[in-house]
């Protein structure tokens, strides 16, 4: 029972897989040379013509498989795996755009390994973890309603340098020590 209470979740984009800097240059790409290039994404307020834009990328046959790595999100992977959690990913798969979820399988494969654990949700806070390492304030929020003990680990973004939390340590880089410790008070024992 042990091992199954020392869960770690770990998202996909914004965590593990560089999603908006990967996004953000492909809508470079694709800007007219009078549009001001795109520094970063406005998660829920995209004018419909850069949605349209992020739809055409994000669409794109092994889009999702070739994402970057995100260094952040790995340092965590790795203190999970010192730590003995059991990591597994919790992502959430876009509702018009299938061939995604199975890109992000193939991501995965490629870069944590075939026999990784993964759950793909529309619903974060349906899953049990210990242990949430998570980008977006929406995902992390709805998972903690249920999870009083839960701890969050969040790689630091643009979209997320302003939230707090009680249960959430922003992960920056520079404060891994600190990252650690929490990992290591959570855990079951």
């Amino acid at each position: 029972m042990t091992e199954i209470e020392n869960i770690a979740l770990f998202n996909l984009d914004g965590t593990l897989c560089d999603y908006d800097g990967a996004l953000i240059a492909a809508l470079n790409k694709l800007r007219h040379p009078s549009e001001p290039p795109a520094e970063k994404r406005i998660r829920d307020k995209e004018p419909p013509y850069i949605e349209a834009r992020r739809n055409l990328i994000t669409s794109s046959e092994s889009w999702w498989a070739n994402l970057p790595k995100f260094q952040l999100g790995f340092d965590i992977w790795k203190i999970a795996e010192e730590l003995e959690y059991r990591r597994m990913i919790l992502t959430q798969g876009p509702r018009g755009n299938p061939s995604a979820w199975s890109e992000k399988k193939q991501w995965i494969d490629k870069n944590l390994g075939p026999d990784t654990d993964m759950t793909i949700t529309r619903d974060k806070g349906l899953v049990y973890g210990r242990v949430l390492v998570d980008d977006y304030p929406g995902y992390i929020t709805k998972w903690l309603e249920w999870r009083k003990r839960g701890l969050v680990i969040m790689p630091a973004g643009k979209d997320n340098k302003n939230f707090k939390h009680p249960q959430v340590i922003r992960y920056d880089g520079s404060n891994l020590k600190q990252v650690r410790e929490a990992m290591l008070k959570r855990k079951s024992k």
